[in-house]
């Protein structure tokens, strides 16, 4: 039977297929329940890849959303829009697995973040253009990927939930990489 998450509003789909992964996650905590200290690994290691997934995801839709309104291209606008759209839908999940663990997630790293807007703000000052939005944006992606990996080695003892969503978020990254080379 699907679990239902009301906080996944109208994708009943996404919702089930959420509540099975989280079903599944469950019984492989009890298969290792007599394992105590594998167990706390675990659940540490889950909560710190979901919230640094967590503090991505916000990065990545406030990056999004400092050069959106200025592309000129109407499909630089649609993959931008699009992406922001998936990153907000992971946010969601991520939440509810957070919730769960009674954990208020992360946001990203103040000085990563203002270093970004700096750079983003120079940028277009000089060159306006999609060319632009397209070569800060790549590098963002290439940045999130890398991180993202990184994280996934580190807490290797995370469950298949987080590290699937840790996955679909690089996968989102690198697609965007992709989709908006054409404007370089």
């Amino acid at each position: 039977s699907a679990v239902s998450y009301p906080e996944i509003a109208g994708n009943d789909v996404q919702a089930s297929v959420l509540g099975q992964r989280i079903k599944n996650a469950k019984l492989n905590r009890l298969t290792l329940s007599h394992k105590g200290a594998e167990i706390s690994m675990i659940e540490q290691d889950t909560i710190k890849l979901l919230r640094e997934c967590d503090a991505g995801v916000k990065m990545g839709v406030a990056s999004i959303e400092d050069v959106l309104d200025q592309a000129r291209s109407g499909s630089l606008k649609r993959y931008l829009a699009e992406c922001k759209t998936k990153h907000e839908k992971l946010r969601n999940e991520i939440q509810i697995l957070l919730d769960k663990y009674h954990d208020d997630g992360k946001e990203p790293n103040p000085i990563a973040k203002g270093m970004s807007w700096m750079k983003t703000s120079m940028k277009m000052g000089m060159d306006n253009s999609d060319q632009t939005i397209a070569d800060l944006m790549t590098d963002g992606c290439n940045m999130g990927v890398k991180s993202l990996n990184q994280y996934l080695n580190q807490y290797e003892a995370a469950d298949e939930v987080s590290k699937d969503i840790a996955k679909r978020l690089i996968d989102l990254e690198e697609r965007l990489a992709v989709d908006i080379r054409k404007f370089l």
